[in-house]
Parts: C-alpha cells; sequence; structure tokens
C-alpha cells in the first residue's frame, strides 16, 4: 500500500533540492529501471503495478493504476517506477572524446545529448554548474536510460577547458566541421539554447567550428543544439583520430 509519506517523497524529488537533500531520484518504466540495475545504480525501492523484478520485498511496493498516477511524473505512467541513490562523482577520463554543455536549460535537449553521447561512445560529459540537473525527472525519461552508461560531472568549464590540448567550440559561422579532423583527446563545448557559448569561455578554444547552413532562407537562425551535437558528434567520429 502507497503511504501518504511515500507520495510526498517521490513528489517532492521532481525539485532539485529534495533530490540533493535525500540523494534519490526517480526512474519510470520497466526497461529504464533494469538498466540502472544493471548499470550497478543503488536500488532504494520499486512501485510498481506488476512484480517484474526479482527483489526483496523490502525493495517493492505494489501499487494500482491510479496510485502509480500519484507519483508518475508522466502523464501515462508506465507501469514501473523506481528510486536510486545518487552515486558520488566519477573522476572525469581526459584521455579520450569529452562532451561539454555550457547553461543548457532545457531538460528534453540533456537528456537527448546524453543518449547521443552513449550512442556515440562518449562516456564523460561534463556540464557547467547553470546547467539543468540530470537527475530531474524530465531527463531521466528523455535519456531513456543511456544516463546509466555515461558519467556527467558537474564543474567550472573555464578551469576544465583549458586542461585539454585540443578544444573545440561550436558556434555560428566559424570553420565548417566537415573541413576539420578532430584529434583527441579532446573536449567539444555546446552552449545556452539562446545564447550560444558564454563569452567567458570564447578565449580558451583552440578551434571554433560550425555546421555549414546550405538553407538561402535567413529565418533559419540555428539549429537546436541536440540536433546540432548530434550532427557535430557523427562527423568528428567519422574522422576522429588519435593524438
Amino acid at each position: 500500500m502507497l503511504s501518504k509519506s511515500q507520495i510526498k517523497l517521490i513528489r517532492s524529488l521532481g525539485q532539485k533540492k529534495y533530490r540533493s537533500e535525500h540523494q534519490l531520484f526517480v526512474v519510470e518504466g520497466a526497461k529504464a529501471v533494469a538498466e540502472f540495475m544493471r548499470s550497478g545504480y543503488e536500488l532504494e525501492h520499486v512501485f510498481s503495478v506488476d512484480h517484474v523484478f526479482d527483489i526483496s520485498t523490502d525493495l517493492y511496493t505494489p501499487v494500482s493504476a491510479p496510485g502509480l498516477k500519484k507519483i508518475s511524473f508522466l502523464k501515462t505512467p508506465n507501469k514501473v517506477l523506481a528510486l536510486f541513490k545518487i552515486p558520488k562523482p566519477k573522476p572525469i577520463n581526459y584521455s579520450r572524446l569529452v562532451v561539454a554543455l555550457d547553461d543548457l536549460r532545457d531538460p528534453g535537449n540533456l537528456g537527448t545529448i546524453i543518449r547521443l553521447c552513449d550512442w556515440f561512445g562518449v562516456l564523460d560529459l561534463i556540464c557547467s554548474r547553470t546547467t539543468v540537473d540530470c537527475y530531474n525527472p524530465k531527463v531521466i525519461q528523455a535519456s531513456m536510460g543511456s544516463l546509466s552508461r555515461v558519467n556527467i560531472s558537474y564543474c567550472d568549464l573555464e578551469k576544465t577547458v583549458p586542461l585539454f590540448n585540443n578544444s573545440y567550440g561550436t558556434y555560428m559561422n566559424e570553420t565548417s566541421v566537415y573541413d576539420i579532423k578532430l584529434n583527441k583527446p579532446a573536449i567539444v563545448v555546446f552552449g545556452n539554447e539562446a545564447r550560444g557559448i558564454s563569452s567567458s569561455l570564447e578565449p580558451l578554444f583552440k578551434n571554433k567550428v560550425s555546421i555549414p547552413r546550405y538553407s538561402a532562407g535567413i529565418e533559419t537562425e540555428s539549429l537546436n543544439v541536440a540536433n546540432a551535437a548530434a550532427i557535430f558528434l557523427a562527423e568528428f567520429r567519422r574522422g576522429i583520430t588519435e593524438k
């Protein structure tokens, strides 16, 4: 039976301050929950309309469909909701290709970029401290389990970017991504949805790269940051060289 205190706790985890306070986050859907369990995340509790996992009864609470709707962050609840403990930060591996995000605010964009990192084998994603929290329920949903395989760190990018011999800032109207070959280890930085990369970071880049626009229409100002990340990562992975 779902208790009032459980409902209150789970609903509070929609806010970052309570996720930080309780060191817990929410995952919904049997497939995503299974991926986090396989990846070594510490399970706190499962709430489900079906007992689909072979876990201790101490970690499982059966709920009705109406009960699940009370705690779900989805318009259409997905039969399973689980709480996992937020893991301790892991060290960043500076010897490979790393993606960094400067002040991204949209949870859907962050979740999609996490999925892209997973797809293209980018194991470290660095976020500025003003970027949306990766344990936001909307980010978890958009990442579709990929968060369990990508190491995400929050830090000061002004101190982190200079640690890489090869740094690439993504801009409008700079050198075409199709005309360069990325050398790793490297960091590739994507900026805020509206303002792009912070001006304080601009002097730190050894390379500024762009996706050329082929449309003659001036109304198309820019690409969505997640779409741009997909293009950059596909091109960099196609022509990447080892250093």
